[in-house]
């Protein structure tokens, strides 16, 4: 109500009817995706996530269990299968989706942080291999798989911190699978290949 006492000039009131026609078609877009597209229980891990609804036993049963065995873990953990959250089953999934919450609980804050800065060295080295392919294939391919790795490695501890929607992504090189560590594994193993041949002379 403040806004209408202020005298704008003519290129503000453009760039502010823009910005508002912008949200709009925004929230409109978002509440379509959201309930027309995604399926129903889909739409309710997200609104569990944003406050909107309250289903400790359904819905969020998931991320509230994860969320106690992350904080009960503490600076040091509890140590190795000492959790009690992921040792009695409370936690669904423990071994796939929810590993991290796993780690947290068992090696604590700095175990998990330790987890992280291994997983962002890693990131730097096949950065750093992809900016010195002399190829653009080799480039683009080492940063294809940098960007994969850390979108994983995001989106799935995001979930289980309650930060992002509950969509059954798991953590790279860590998760129980063997889809997703062969899938990782051949990318690095693919990645180290090229710059082998670069050292080697072989275009």
């Amino acid at each position: 109500v403040s806004l209408l006492f202020f005298r704008f000039n003519k290129k503000d009131l453009i760039t502010i009817s823009i910005i508002w026609l912008v949200s709009v078609v925004f929230i409109s877009v978002a509440n379509y995706f959201v309930y027309d597209i995604l399926a129903p229980h889909q739409s309710k891990r997200i609104d569990v996530l944003l406050g909107k609804e309250f289903d400790p036993y359904g819905a969020g049963y998931n991320l509230i269990q994860s969320k106690i065995a992350i904080g009960s873990g503490g600076s040091w953990g509890k140590g190795f299968l000492n959790g009690t959250q992921t040792k009695y089953d409370f936690v669904p999934e423990q071994s796939t989706d929810f590993i991290f919450c796993t780690i947290a609980e068992e090696y604590g804050f700095w175990g998990s942080a330790l987890l992280l800065a291994l997983f962002g060295f890693l990131l730097i080295r096949i950065f750093q291999i992809a900016e010195r392919q002399p190829r653009t294939f080799g480039r683009v391919y080492g940063y294809g798989i940098g960007c994969i790795l850390f979108l994983h490695v995001t989106i799935n501890i995001g979930m289980t911190l309650g930060l992002l929607p509950v969509i059954g992504i798991p953590l790279p090189l860590i998760s129980y699978g063997g889809s997703s560590l062969w899938s990782f594994t051949a990318m690095i193993a693919i990645l180290l290949r090229l710059d082998s041949g670069r050292m080697l002379g072989i275009r």
